[in-house]
C-alpha cells in the first residue's frame, strides 16, 4: 500500500471518519498494513485521529516550508539570501560544511524538514521530526582570532532568545553557555563547529535546532521531563517561516554589532538573559567538579565562578547542574 493512496483516501473524505473496513476494501490491504501506514504518516507530520468503531480521520497536515514562502519574509542583508531547503538529511551541519568547503559565502543557510542524525554538543542526539521544528545551519566567516570563537556561541544564544521572545510570549532564560530554557526545560539547541588552518579561522557552521511545534508524543518518554516545544509552552503552533526570519534578522544584527564593537555588548545582553548567574551550582568540567556561584562572563566569554573561599575561577567548558544530562541536542 502506498502512503499516497491512504492519504488520498483520507483527504478525499474531507474530515469524515473512514472505517478500517472501508480502507481495507478500497485499497485491498490488511488492517495491520493500514495501521503501519497511519503511523508512518503521523511520523511525517500528519495528524490522524483513530477512533474504535468509527475509523480514521485526517485532522491536519504538516506545514511544509518553501523557498517561495520564506524568502519574502527575510529582511536581512546576507543571512539566508543563499538558501538551500531540503527534505530529509542526516544533518544540516554536514550539508553546510560541504558547501563551505566549496566556497559558499557567509550567510548561506541550509534548512531541513527532518534530520535523521541531528546532533548536539558532545555528540548527543537531537530529536528532529519532520515538519515540526526548525532544523538549520548558518555559515559564518568572521574575521576574528580563533580563540574568540566561543564568544559566537554566546551570541547565538542571545540572538535565538530575543528572536523567539519577539514571536512567542513566553519567558526564556539562557543556561550557560547556550541552552535556552522555558520553565527549566530545554527548548532549543545550538552547536558551533569551526574549521581552521594554521591557527586561522576559516569558517563556522552554526547549527540551530528549535523545537517549534512538537507535541508530547514526538519526544522519547525519557526526554519529556527536560524538553519542551514552543507549541507546548505557549499553547499554540508557531509559524516556522516567521520564526526563521526573526532568528536570521536578530542574528545578523547582533553579529554586525559584534564585528563593530567586540564582545562587550554581547556579554551584557547574555548576562541579562542568563538563569545561570547568582545561584550555587555544580559545574562538571574536564578537570573535575567545581562547586560555586557563577557571577559573570569574562572578556573572552568564560564563566567566572565564586568559590566557597571567596576566590574566583574561570570556566570555559562545563556541564552545569547534572553531569549525566542527556541531550535533546545543543
Amino acid at each position: 500500500m502506498s502512503g499516497v493512496s491512504l492519504l488520498g483516501l483520507l483527504e478525499a473524505e474531507a474530515g469524515r471518519y473512514v472505517s478500517g473496513e472501508e480502507i481495507s476494501r478500497k485499497l485491498n490491504v490488511s488492517r495491520t498494513a493500514i495501521w503501519k501506514q497511519v503511523r508512518k504518516l503521523e511520523a511525517d507530520g500528519y495528524e490522524i485521529e483513530a477512533v474504535p468503531r468509527l475509523g480514521y480521520r485526517l485532522l491536519g497536515k504538516p506545514s511544509r516550508l518553501t523557498v517561495q514562502d520564506l524568502l519574502p519574509k527575510l529582511h536581512t542583508k546576507r543571512f539566508g539570501k543563499q538558501l538551500r531547503l531540503l527534505d530529509v538529511v542526516p544533518s544540516t551541519q554536514d550539508e553546510l560544511r560541504k558547501l563551505a568547503e566549496n566556497g559558499a559565502e557567509e550567510g548561506t543557510l541550509v534548512i531541513a524538514e527532518q534530520q535523521t542524525k541531528g546532533r548536539g554538543r558532545m555528540g548527543r542526539y537531537w530529536v528532529s521530526p519532520s515538519g515540526k521544528g526548525v532544523w538549520m545551519s548558518l555559515l559564518l566567516r568572521p574575521p576574528v582570532p580563533l580563540p574568540h570563537t566561543p564568544q559566537l556561541t554566546l551570541l547565538a544564544a542571545v540572538a535565538l532568545s530575543r528572536a523567539i521572545s519577539r514571536l512567542v510570549k513566553i519567558e526564556i532564560g539562557i543556561k550557560w553557555p547556550n541552552d535556552l530554557l522555558v520553565g527549566g526545560k530545554k527548548i532549543s539547541g545550538i552547536l558551533l563547529e569551526s574549521a581552521a588552518e594554521d591557527e586561522r579561522l576559516r569558517y563556522i557552521v552554526v547549527g540551530l535546532g528549535i523545537s517549534a511545534n512538537l507535541d508530547p508524543e514526538d519526544y522519547p518518554e525519557e526526554l519529556l521531563a527536560k524538553a519542551i516545544s514552543l507549541k507546548m509552552a505557549s499553547g499554540s503552533a508557531v509559524d516556522r517561516g516567521e520564526l526563521i526570519a526573526s532568528i536570521l534578522s536578530e542574528f545578523e544584527n547582533l553579529y554586525d554589532l559584534y564585528l563593530e564593537q567586540g564582545f562587550e555588548p554581547i556579554r551584557s545582553l547574555w548576562e541579562a538573559h542568563a538563569v545561570t548567574l547568582g545561584r550555587m551550582t555544580s559545574l562538571y568540567t574536564p578537570q573535575g567538579v567545581i562547586e560555586g556561584i557563577p557571577r559573570e562572563l569574562d572578556a573572552m566569554g568564560g564563566l567566572k565562578v565564586e568559590l566557597a573561599d571567596g576566590t574566583y575561577r574561570t570556566v570555559y567548558s562545563a556541564e552545569i547542574g547534572n553531569s549525566n544530562s542527556e541531550g535533546v541536542g545543543s
